[in-house]
């Protein structure tokens, strides 16, 4: 006896199907990226710089600050849409995508869920409009292992002495405001880590080298020193000793962001691939003919569509309030992966002229390496989603 459907209702959607809200935004990014971004690519990647141009233009469509509450100049959207901007931007240059997604996804993020009223009302205002924000807590000696930080902020009453060096901090050279962790009691460990807003004029901070990279070359990497830089008591952020758990939270977070870059990024590369293959001719017929070639292709539509659901599915559970670390890494882990692979597999169906510079599949393959190193490594996402279902099996 056939049984009849029921009409979804409610959140019974498919992850993919987008709301009216949501496709419009998804389309004006889209735009925004194809227009104003694509034509500068390959310069903005050859010089290391990000054009301040666009980035101007990025405050003015509220694209650093979706999530932000209209109260403080925000645009009030959700998560979901940030995740959405930041995949559409990266499948145009992974580069800007990286630039909106560190501001939305961390530094935003944590100021809206851990700063006080004050600091909300200082702060969010110039996140919003014209403010771009960096992480730092990288070091030498403390990438994945986050809480061996030798950072060490020093009370001195009202004001906290901040003493070390941070290392691979995206948007440094652009940021105005930097969440700067430091331990202000070495002797807890990882518990006397505290999370401090620091400016950039803040008296002894100061930007230093900026890395010469491998990909995302656009977006800048770079180190901090601080030399007894002063850090007023009001720009502590949530509880001295509890900047651990700012950093954690965040990274849970930011991961799904890290995730629908890769997305972006591997749905360019496999695009390229498809509108090359149909084009280029061997023997008389377009190589798409190729059942080589096709079989290729489809690997890496499911590759990109796996990794999408996996994104999309994290970034909704965390806008509904629900538990969303093991998914987030199980996102991070494998949109990571699949870019690689997939930026590869395009490379080599572009063939010797994808190996140059003339074509953008050369530049996806460069990439997509660092999606598999930053905001958690691969092995640290693996350590995560282990102890999740060892804990509670799937």
């Amino acid at each position: 006896m056939p049984i009849a459907a029921e009409p979804l209702q409610g959140d019974a959607r498919p992850l993919t199907h987008l709301s009216e809200e949501e496709s419009m935004f998804q389309a004006a990014v889209r735009r925004f990226a194809v227009e104003q971004i694509a034509p500068h690519v390959r310069e903005m990647d050859e010089q290391g710089i990000f054009r301040k141009d666009l980035l101007r233009q990025m405050f003015e469509l509220g694209l650093m600050g979706i999530d932000i509450p209209e109260e403080y100049g925000g645009q009030g959207g959700t998560f979901f849409q940030a995740v959405l901007a930041v995949e559409e931007i990266a499948a145009v240059d992974p580069s800007a995508a990286v630039i909106v997604d560190v501001q939305n996804t961390l530094v935003n993020n944590a100021v809206q869920r851990w700063a006080n009223e004050d600091q909300k009302r200082r702060y969010l205002p110039k996140l919003a409009t014209d403010t771009v924000g960096a992480y730092a807590l990288s070091e030498a000696g403390s990438g994945s292992d986050a809480f061996a930080l030798a950072t060490r902020a020093v009370d001195q009453g009202d004001h906290f002495v901040l003493t070390g060096r941070k290392l691979w901090i995206t948007n440094a050279a652009e940021a105005g405001l930097f969440l700067v962790f430091a331990n202000a009691n070495p002797e807890a460990g990882y518990k006397g880590i505290t999370c401090f807003l620091v400016e950039r004029d803040f008296p002894g901070f100061q930007v230093g080298k900026k890395e010469d990279k491998l990909g995302i070359r656009a977006s800048s990497t770079c180190e901090l020193i601080l030399d007894g830089c002063r850090v007023p008591k009001e720009n502590v952020m949530g509880e001295v000793g509890k900047g651990y758990k700012v950093a954690i939270e965040t990274l849970n977070e930011g991961r799904i962001a890290i995730g629908a870059q890769m997305v972006g990024l591997a749905r360019a590369a496999l695009g390229h691939a498809i509108a090359y293959a149909k084009q280029r001719k061997q023997f008389g017929k377009p190589i798409a003919e190729f059942q080589g070639v096709q079989f290729d292709l489809a690997r890496m539509a499911v590759d990109v569509e796996a990794a999408r659901l996996l994104v999309y599915n994290a970034a909704r559970l965390r806008d509904a309030g629900k538990p969303f670390v093991t998914e987030a890494a199980m996102a991070k882990y494998f949109s990571s992966q699949i870019a690689e692979t997939v930026a590869s597999r395009a490379v080599e169906i572009f063939g010797g002229v994808g190996f140059t510079k003339d074509y953008p599949v050369e530049k996806l393959y460069r990439d997509a390496k660092i999606g598999r190193i930053y905001e958690g490594a691969s092995n640290l996402q693996l350590a995560t989603i282990a102890k999740q279902i060892l804990e509670k099996p799937v």
